[in-house]
């Protein structure tokens, strides 16, 4: 067996095994009671992969926190954990039973765009909808789902803008393939750069789609190579996909300026030849915010070395954002989604880990900023120049 594949996925089973255990102490020490008297957050998102690991943890860190100082209002926060695998189907399936719970008082999730479009139109419908809000899902459809859908997170927007700028006044690129994976996230991520990218003097070589079926790269990269190359190559999509990516420019020969969005996070962990790409993220473990360094310390005694990543940070902060809810509106779901429509508005803003959180009218987040950091060392970090 392959000895990095070995040690990649005994890390994983490690910290799931670590999860587990940490979870269940929580719960003998700061009591979730029997569950007829808790107060339950819904948490969706595809727990079974390595990069939704932080969302959950997160969330448990959150919850063992506030239960060990007394919980809401005198009762204990339980989560009402759904695995919704990334896929649109089961995210469906996995909102209406959330839905359908009358002790569920909102849901954080779902994680990926195109799991959070399959489910918003459930939470937002019926007689009593269901608050939801994302931590990452950053796809602009979001933006239309419904009046109780949020996020935490930027679009793919202003990510895509700010990577086009990177890439065209930082780098001096003015050549630029895109690689996109072909669902919400990916679509969103690479039209946006391409606009901006275009709009401020670049030129797009190729833009290629892809799903996680495709039997190789090397077709697109070669195409590319005939057309004289590109000074840097986007890459919209997850982990997995970069991942092969990496490993075929490696094999055709192509060394472009590699740029990617926050969806491929992760994959500085599993792969050295990740060394050194740009990617545009809302959220660094170094991050001067609010709590920020109390956050990461109490992350890394309860599971480990690595730092949280910006879909942990984000479900951390939605956790407490949900506790002020509860706090000043009571548990209801009639109540909770009015306080957090006016969440920066009717309400003071909130101080997360993630810097300050405010919701427009569309459930968005009002401005959220990205940072472009660089892969060194198997570490994601702040570049120099921002």
């Amino acid at each position: 067996m392959d000895q990095s594949r070995f040690k990649t996925r005994y890390l994983y089973v490690s910290r799931t095994v670590l999860r587990q255990l940490y979870a269940a102490v929580a719960m003998f020490v700061f009591g979730c009671g029997d569950g007829s008297d808790s107060i339950v957050i819904g948490l969706a998102g595809p727990f079974s992969e390595p990069h939704a690991q932080s969302m959950q943890l997160a969330a448990e860190l959150a919850v063992a926190e506030i239960n060990r100082a007394g919980g809401v209002r005198g009762r204990m926060l339980e989560l009402a954990v759904r695995d919704d695998s990334g896929q649109s189907a089961v995210s469906g399936r996995v909102a209406r039973s959330l839905y359908d719970d009358p002790s569920v008082v909102a849901v954080i999730g779902h994680l990926s765009s195109a799991a959070t479009l399959a489910a918003g139109p459930i939470y937002n419908g019926g007689k009593d909808p269901l608050p939801q809000i994302s931590p990452s899902a950053s796809s602009p459809e979001i933006s239309s789902l419904g009046p109780y859908t949020f996020r935490v997170c930027p679009t793919d927007a202003v990510h895509g803008s700010r990577l086009a700028d990177w890439a065209r006044h930082s780098l001096g690129a003015r050549t630029a393939a895109i690689v996109f994976e072909n669902d919400a996230y990916g679509r969103g991520l690479s039209a946006a750069f391409r606009e901006s990218f275009t709009l401020i003097g670049g030129h797009i070589v190729t833009v290629d789609p892809f799903t996680a079926s495709i039997p190789s790269f090397e077709p697109y990269f070669r195409r590319l190579l005939s057309l004289g190359g590109a000074e840097v190559l986007l890459i919209a999509g997850t982990p997995s996909g970069a991942g092969r990516i990496l490993a075929t420019l490696d094999s055709v020969g192509l060394r472009p300026a590699i740029l990617a969005g926050d969806g491929i996070v992760g994959v500085e962990r599993d792969r050295a030849d990740a060394e050194g790409i740009f990617i545009s993220t809302h959220y660094l473990a170094d991050t001067p915010a609010t709590g920020n360094e109390t956050f990461v310390a109490a992350y890394r005694q309860a599971f480990g070395d690595d730092a949280p990543d910006h879909r942990g940070a984000a479900t951390y902060d939605i956790i407490h954002l949900l506790v002020r809810a509860i706090e000043a509106a009571g548990t209801s779901r009639s109540r909770l989604r009015q306080y957090l429509a006016g969440v920066g508005t009717t309400s003071e803003p909130f101080p997360g880990v993630t810097g300050e959180i405010s919701f427009s009218n569309h459930g968005d987040l009002i401005n959220g900023a990205v940072t472009i950091a660089v892969v060194r060392d198997r570490r994601l970090v702040g570049t120099m120049e921002q």
